[in-house]
């Protein structure tokens, strides 16, 4: 078992016997939004809080996964100069310092890639990140990287959706480890005028055909905003992920209003 499925598994165990609800929390931060500094005041505020997972993205200028929220936040990031192995080293620390708490890095392959895929899964294990996502790495063109991420103990996380075919989504399953990154919907992250439109039940099925596959735990992620969504999830995947809903509030008002959203969610 790898490491990242060792700690939910941990976690799950020490939620039921504090009788809570067994579903994991992932909040979604953009590394340098609105500064540098903000935004690790943002992910230390999220540590201290409790939360079991922060999905950190490192911004890039076409994010073609995500919505006009995450979209905007990038571009703004983007008026920093960034530096990867800064990225690492800085979220290393903040990983040192909340043991209790799990980092994930996720970017779209380009600048990862000019960073170097090797270097990047090295870098990662260094720091205590322990898993990478690259939602725009085609599994069939990975296998330098995955052999690197095997090295260093990292998992390689990845994404499926409701329109994956049903092969490929089963291949995808099977070959997860740490946890796979399940869409809940089609289209891109955040509020979408179409989702009431989406049966429960479809989503219902969309998780237990993958669970039938899955060699991993599973995280739901896009368009979560509202406590009837997360207990949806409960016993049917192992992680809810908050993206844009997250940043909305962030928007808003601040530190404070995320919290109270993730609290609202989760507890």
């Amino acid at each position: 078992m790898s490491q990242l499925a060792a700690f939910i598994e941990e976690k799950k165990t020490l939620k039921a016997t504090r009788q809570q609800d067994p579903i994991l929390s992932m909040t979604h931060v953009v590394y340098g939004y609105p500064s540098v500094q903000e935004s690790l005041d943002w992910m230390e505020r999220l540590m201290r809080e409790g939360v079991d997972f922060i999905e950190v993205q490192f911004p890039f200028s076409d994010p073609v996964a995500d919505g006009p929220s995450i979209v905007a936040a990038c571009h703004k990031a983007l008026e920093q100069t960034l530096d990867v192995d800064t990225c690492l080293s800085q979220l290393g620390e903040l990983a040192k310092k909340y043991a209790d708490s799990r980092i994930v890095l996720m970017s779209y392959l380009n600048p990862m890639y000019r960073f170097g895929l090797e270097k990047l899964a090295q870098r990662a294990a260094e720091e205590n990140i322990q898993g990478l996502i690259l939602p725009d790495l085609p599994i069939e063109q990975a296998a330098t990287y995955q052999a690197a991420c095997k090295q260093n103990d990292i998992d390689p996380v990845w994404l499926v959706t409701p329109v994956t075919p049903p092969a490929r989504l089963e291949m995808l399953a099977s070959q997860a480890s740490g946890f796979l990154y399940c869409v809940a919907r089609s289209g891109v992250t955040g509020h979408s005028s179409h989702e009431s439109k989406v049966k429960s039940t479809s989503l219902d099925d969309y998780l237990a055909h993958i669970k039938q596959h899955a060699s991993a735990p599973m995280g739901v992620g896009f368009g979560l905003r509202e406590r009837a969504q997360i207990e949806q999830l409960i016993g049917k995947a192992d992680i809810a992920i908050l993206g844009s809903a997250l940043l909305d509030a962030y928007n808003q008002g601040g530190q404070d209003a995320g919290i109270k959203l993730i609290n609202d969610l989760f507890n």
